[in-house]
């Protein structure tokens, strides 16, 4: 596939790292020459220096044969503008772009064929508060994905000493929850990735991935771990896109604080927020902290643009008592660094966003990609299509499906019920096949899976 990204920042620079190791014909578009070549030296990808607006750039990049272009610049409007020539100059097939301003992704009638032709709006300042409010939802989650609209769900939790299940074999989760049924997708043990069979132990410490109806994640956590108590007070530093966005959707629920710098910012979300506590100060202030009672908050979260002042305020809060700390890390380096130590869940804005994007870039038909464990492996819904002429899944069992190494199927949804995959499950046409693929270089064998043959059609 031929694809055209515009920004060579955080967003673009790793969805070219995604997306070169695939063998798609990438080039990156960017005004800074710098960045470009640290980009084009370590991948093997084009490069183009100018504003990705102009029809003379997007001709020089290729955009004249391209399939598709994503505008993930920091500029609403270089985004909007560069889609809108794609398609008058260019007619290119798929264009995608990053849009911020909440004022314009509240009109959605601004962005079709007839006005601003964007196919697909993306905001990773919502993807990003999405998937802290989930982290919030499920007290004890590393990680938690949705599928098929929230009907199914796959949570990633650190199995603790004591839990039900540690010490024992996977076949016995059935004989623990003989009403609730769920599958354990994968397990990463000291970072290295465990196939799951019935006769594997779960240890203490492992990352446990599975996947169940979302009414029974609480029940399949309660047997890995131990169940924490429901979040109720939450503290968040930094009073931007995000912590505005998040405090508005959590604030009915829970007890927010927000802690902001900028006296303008605080006055402006004082006036937009109901309940939300504002408070005027620096989230490193170890007297504000102490004088807010940081140590009865259930959760802190550094959600600044500011790495180290994310780092080092949520190093302070947990010193200073706070139950669990949640820190938004922009620079992938440092994420592996400081997750799992004080600081309890490192969230890499990039690699959240990063699956939003890749779903649409995927061949077959793919709905949604999920980025798990910092980028090292995926959780992919797929549709199956046609029948067992023309579909390499369809009217088969899940045993007799060949998998690629280290790909599993953790669940189906079949209109509205999930059916969690055994090896005699039969996959039917239109069932949303939830797969789990450890080694990404086997990620086009996956897609190949779910393409359809000719006869098909």
């Amino acid at each position: 596939m031929k694809i055209i990204i515009l920004g060579a920042g955080q967003v673009g620079g790793t969805l070219a790292e995604h997306l070169a190791s695939e063998a798609n014909d990438i080039t990156v578009v960017d005004t800074d020459g710098d960045r470009l070549r640290d980009l084009g030296d370590r991948l093997d990808i084009r490069t183009v220096q100018g504003r990705g607006s102009l029809p003379t750039v997007l001709r020089q990049a290729g955009a004249d044969d391209a399939d598709m272009l994503v505008a993930v610049t920091n500029s609403d409007e270089t985004n909007m503008v560069a889609c809108q020539v794609a398609y008058s100059l260019f007619h290119t097939p798929t264009k995608i772009a990053r849009v911020r301003e909440s004022s314009y992704l509240s009109r959605e009638e601004l962005f079709d064929n007839d006005h601003i032709p964007v196919d697909v709006l993306i905001s990773p300042e919502q993807v990003v508060t999405n998937y802290i409010k989930r982290l919030i939802e499920h007290p004890g989650s590393l990680q938690v994905i949705d599928f098929a609209e929230g009907k199914a769900q796959l949570v990633a939790v650190k199995a603790y000493y004591g839990g039900p299940l540690v010490g024992q074999q996977l076949r016995q989760i059935r004989a623990h929850m003989p009403n609730v049924d769920t599958r354990v997708a994968a397990i990463f043990r000291r970072d290295r990735p465990i196939t799951p069979r019935g006769d594997t132990v779960i240890e203490a410490d492992d990352e446990v991935f599975f996947i169940a109806a979302k009414k029974d994640i609480r029940a399949v956590m309660g047997e890995l771990r131990r169940i924490d108590e429901t979040n109720k007070r939450v503290v968040i530093a930094g009073g931007g896109q995000i912590g505005e966005r998040l405090a508005e959707a959590i604030e009915s629920r829970y007890q927010v604080k927000i802690i902001e710098m900028n006296p303008a910012r605080c006055r402006q979300l004082s006036d937009t927020l109901e309940s939300t506590v504002v408070l005027q100060g620096s989230a490193s202030d170890k007297d504000l902290m102490l004088e807010e009672n940081i140590a009865d908050a259930d959760i802190f979260l550094a959600l600044t643009n500011d790495d180290e002042a994310n780092i080092m305020s949520s190093l302070l809060a947990k010193r200073l008592g706070a139950r669990k700390v949640m820190t938004i890390i922009n620079n992938p380096a440092y994420v592996d660094l400081v997750q799992g130590g004080e600081i309890d869940i490192a969230i890499s804005p990039q690699l959240a966003t990063i699956g939003t994007l890749l779903a649409h870039v995927r061949r077959g038909d793919i709905v949604s990609v999920h980025s798990l464990r910092r980028g090292a492996a995926e959780a992919i819904e797929a549709v199956a299509h046609g029948d067992s002429k023309s579909s390499k899944v369809v009217g088969k069992a899940i045993e007799d499906i060949a998998l690629p190494p280290g790909t599993t199927i953790g669940a189906i949804i079949r209109e509205d019920e999930v059916l969690i995959a055994h090896d005699d499950t039969l996959i039917e046409s239109g069932d949303h096949v939830i797969l789990f693929v450890v080694d990404k270089k086997h990620i086009r064998d996956v897609e190949k899976l779910f393409h359809v043959g000719l006869s098909f059609f």
